[in-house]
């Protein structure tokens, strides 16, 4: 694969004349050392001694990393070296490594991996660096890393080689420790309340726990088919039936449909499942974690993201309804009106694939003129019950569901419910599910009759909620597309390059 490459071909040569020479290009058992952060805290002080005493040979310390520079000058060179917590100048000189550091400026490159150790002083320019005394190859790149200045811009190649889009942008590294960082925070917080986190399995019998079309795969010692995990849900629920009563996972999920901006077929979430509470417990605990973060962060309440203002502390709850009219603009009496509803979206270039009933307009209408304005977070509340197959009906009117959805900045971060435990009502939508499906509707939702036996065992009133953690980290970062915040994301298969474009 790299036949047709000179630069590699060039450094392939390197490592061939180096393994020749008695030197290995690939070393294994070197301590890293301190990292550049510690090595710069550690000897901080001596940016403040005296100009001839801006140096410590009685001190001695090691680091390792990438070389990100390099700058010959005849029997010295500065090179900078990068871990993850930073970068270091370097100072060789070939009085102290000798015959090593003609090897050193024949062999070793930008992009190599490299070890030095020596002793601090403060450069006439004023930077903190490392006097070696040892040096030592530790890895020899042979793919040349991109041009300095212009970097690594071509945002397809960034995704397609992540490992070569850390290396040269810190800015995405930053991204990525911070996801981490929210993941952790998350764990944490909800372990306080007195959670336990659990693991369900990720290939189903029976695809379930939200609507959504799953993707498809093959178990060969079962000889049966299995489904990639859409939700954890129902798995979660029966361990509500079970006796545990707080639970939660931190979990992937497949599902099989378009990608966009906000959307990635494989993705994570956090659902969690509170037994003796209700949906507004949930909206109380959602805010709480909201603020939870921005502590243990160190973010602040007002974050920008596309383009606009988010106040994380400003939260407010509308009805469906109310916001269909009010932040849609949409009458009341078409708003509540099926037939008027389906022909106000026809008029404002709404795509339909047919007649539906209300709540499933609605959630259409909604779609097209809500969602986008929800920029501060805003709990949406009382969801039509057709458009919500396992939540619990509400006890006084029939036709709502006891469920919020949470939107930040234009896009659902979270959804939630006073889950449905009465076990002939989930029958019965499912049963409805199921005639959706056989009507053409492929993401309705299949029915588990063992979820129905389960739940006729009884389960304690229950509310359950799921947060999307990817949209959460777009959030606290500022990312307004979901690829730059997932490590490895779904992407169409490469195009082969044709041979006169090799």
């Amino acid at each position: 694969m790299f036949e047709n490459d000179a630069y590699v071909l060039g450094r392939i040569a390197k490592a061939d004349t180096l393994r020749e020479m008695g030197i290995n290009p690939y070393v294994n058992g070197v301590a890293k050392g301190l990292s550049t952060q510690e090595f710069l805290e550690t000897y901080d002080t001596l940016k403040q001694q005296p100009q001839d005493r801006q140096k410590d040979e009685n001190k001695s310390a090691q680091i390792a990393g990438r070389i990100k520079f390099i700058r010959l000058m005849g029997k010295a060179a500065f090179i900078k070296i990068e871990d993850t917590s930073g970068i270091l100048q370097v100072y060789l000189s070939k009085n102290e490594l000798n015959d090593f550091f003609d090897i050193f400026k024949k062999y070793v490159e930008v992009g190599d991996i490299v070890m030095a150790k020596g002793f601090p002083f403060v450069t006439k320019t004023g930077e903190l660096s490392l006097h070696a005394l040892d040096f030592k190859l530790l890895t020899k790149a042979i793919s040349p890393l991109p041009e300095k200045y212009h970097g690594l811009v071509d945002i397809e190649l960034r995704y397609r080689q992540r490992y070569l889009d850390l290396i040269m942008n810190k800015e995405v590294r930053e991204v990525f420790i911070l996801r981490s960082k929210i993941v952790s925070s998350v764990r944490k917080f909800f372990e306080q309340k007195g959670f336990l986190e659990v693991e369900t399995p990720m290939m189903h019998p029976i695809p379930g726990g939200a609507n959504a079309k799953p993707f498809v795969t093959y178990h060969n010692a079962l000889n049966v088919e299995r489904y990639l995990r859409i939700a954890p849900e129902l798995y979660l629920k029966r361990l509500i039936v079970g006796g545990f009563e707080a639970v939660f996972e931190i979990n992937r999920n497949f599902r099989n449909e378009g990608m966009d901006h906000s959307h990635n077929p494989e993705f994570t979430m956090i659902e969690f499942y509170w037994a003796y509470k209700d949906y507004k417990d949930l909206i109380k605990l959602t805010q709480e974690l909201f603020l939870s973060l921005l502590e243990s962060l160190n973010l602040p309440k007002t974050l920008s993201f596309n383009n606009q203002e988010i106040h994380l502390d400003n939260f407010r709850e509308i009805t469906y309804l109310d916001a269909l009219v009010e932040i849609g603009k949409i009458p009341l009496e078409i708003a509540t009106n099926a037939d008027k509803l389906y022909h106000y979206l026809i008029e404002h270039n709404v795509k339909l694939e047919s007649k539906m009933e209300l709540g499933k307009l609605q959630s259409e209408a909604f779609d097209a003129f809500v969602e986008e304005k929800l920029i501060d977070p805003t709990f949406i509340t009382e969801f039509p019950i057709s458009i919500s197959p396992l939540a619990r009906r509400n006890d006084e009117n029939p036709y709502i569901a006891d469920r919020f959805e949470l939107f930040i900045g234009g896009s659902e971060i979270a959804n939630g419910f006073s889950e449905l435990n009465d076990p002939l009502d989930q029958l019965e939508r499912f049963k409805e599910q199921v005639k959706a499906k056989e009507a053409g509707d492929e993401e309705a939702q299949y029915m588990d009759e063992d979820y129905i036996t389960a739940l006729s065992y009884g389960m304690p009133p229950t509310a359950g909620e799921g947060i999307g953690i990817d949209r959460l980290v777009m959030l606290l970062t500022g990312n307004t597309i979901i690829k730059d915040v997932i490590l490895f994301p779904a992407l169409k298969p490469q195009k082969p390059q044709k041979k006169d474009e090799e």
